[in-house]
């Protein structure tokens, strides 16, 4: 085993290791970025997979929410066993699983195969949460913020491409496509992460049953994890209410865009991403407090703008653009310093707080996906607006209380 591989493997050894490379980075990124799309695929696809695979109208919502839920059941029973088996070895079989999870979907023709296929694709798909901690562990204390930053732009990318990347490819090739497309690039990433990845085996000494029972005390016992957590969780709501209604108004005669333009205008707001590895820097600087009440108020800004906005059509389009990047930004920055601020807990428990933090803000993710499409319906673009506003508003309130609030980990 050679000296950054020993030193990944010992989380004890993080302040002598060599600083992580550039070009791992770029590796855990764009597999991270791979990972992460396959839960999102789905959603604008559900009308064409409803038909062809013959799910009712009142069922088809289940394309997407089995997904969502076997991602949840996989943060919380499986993310945590990174702090007890070895990682490169749990991220490569998952990966594995998620490989021919997709392949079923690609060939699904019934109900029962395609919901089977989206529940193991959301409950494989929890090894990007895997690998974020590596850059962490990897990492000097110094620069843990901007590597974690990095990484979370691939993530952040994944999320935010998948989508339109779905969109486009069904309009080309069919829907089946994009599932057969994304086995053949999560089976080459497998395939380079485990010949690059270093190992990192963890420290010995914990059952699994213990290490679920730990995680309780975790929450109780961290106030940094629970703050951050729902800090994320309100902005993550607002993110996921967004873009699950700003398609539905695109489309709407306001605008009447074809779903290509919807995708134009998807991937135009991934400009926002920027935010992720400029969060990492301010982070290391000490400055992570200010900077998350801004990216919070950024958040709020961005639904501000949606709501009062009146022009015509060109004006409007531009405004709505320039709120998906101002909310694109201000939530991957909020991300990335919650990370940052949870992993300096300690190296020994970063993956059970890493599955502790994405369950609760998925949760929040997915409360706004499942209210913006119903409340766009019952009440348009200025009720979706300002429910979106909502979510920032609450958390800037908590966020408040931490200049009353004497904490005693750091932020």
């Amino acid at each position: 085993m050679d000296r950054a591989t020993s030193a990944a493997a010992n989380p004890t050894d993080a302040d002598t290791q060599p600083e992580i490379a550039t070009w791992m980075i770029t590796l855990l990124a764009a597999a991270c970025g791979i990972i992460v799309a396959n839960l999102y695929y789905a959603q604008p696809l559900i009308g064409p997979i409803a038909a062809a695979t013959g799910i009712s109208p009142g069922a088809a919502g289940l394309i997407v929410t089995l997904a969502q839920v076997g991602y949840g059941l996989g943060l919380l029973f499986i993310v945590p066993a990174g702090d007890l088996l070895e990682n490169r070895k749990l991220v490569v079989s998952l990966m594995v699983v998620t490989c021919l999870a997709l392949i079923g979907a690609a060939c699904a023709s019934s109900a029962s195969q395609f919901f089977s296929a989206a529940f193991v694709i959301g409950v494989s798909s929890v090894g990007a949460q895997v690998l974020v901690p590596y850059a962490a562990h990897m990492s000097r204390p110094e620069t843990r913020g901007r590597a974690v930053g990095n990484v979370m732009s691939g993530l952040l990318m994944g999320i935010l491409l998948a989508r339109p990347l779905a969109s486009l490819v069904a309009d080309w090739f069919g829907w089946h496509a994009i599932f057969g497309l994304s086995a053949l690039a999560i089976a080459v990433t497998a395939l380079v992460l485990l010949r690059f990845l270093p190992m990192r085996r963890p420290p010995a000494g914990m059952r699994y049953g213990a290490l679920l029972g730990s995680m309780w005390q975790l929450v109780k016992y961290t106030p940094v994890l629970r703050r951050r957590s729902l800090y994320h969780a309100m902005v993550f709501a607002a993110f996921s209410l967004f873009w699950t209604a700003v398609p539905l108004y695109l489309a709407g005669p306001t605008f009447n865009m074809s779903q290509t333009g919807i995708a134009l205008f998807a991937f135009a707001g991934v400009i926002g991403v920027i935010a992720a590895p400029i969060a990492g820097r301010v982070a290391d600087r000490g400055w992570s407090r200010p900077a998350t009440g801004l990216a919070m108020l950024s958040v709020a800004l961005a639904f501000l703008l949606a709501h009062f906005w009146e022009g015509g059509r060109t004006s409007s389009l531009a405004a709505l653009l320039a709120t998906a990047i101002l909310l694109d930004f201000g939530v991957s920055a909020n991300l990335v310093l919650s990370q940052r601020a949870i992993y300096a807990l300690g190296g020994e428990i970063r993956s059970r707080l890493n599955g502790l933090f994405m369950a609760t803000f998925f949760v929040g993710g997915a409360t706004g996906s499942a209210l913006g499409a119903w409340i766009y319906a019952y009440g348009g673009w200025r009720a979706t607006s300002l429910l979106g506003l909502v979510f920032p508003a609450l958390a800037l309130l908590y966020y408040c209380t931490e200049f009353s609030n004497k904490l005693n980990h750091k932020r």
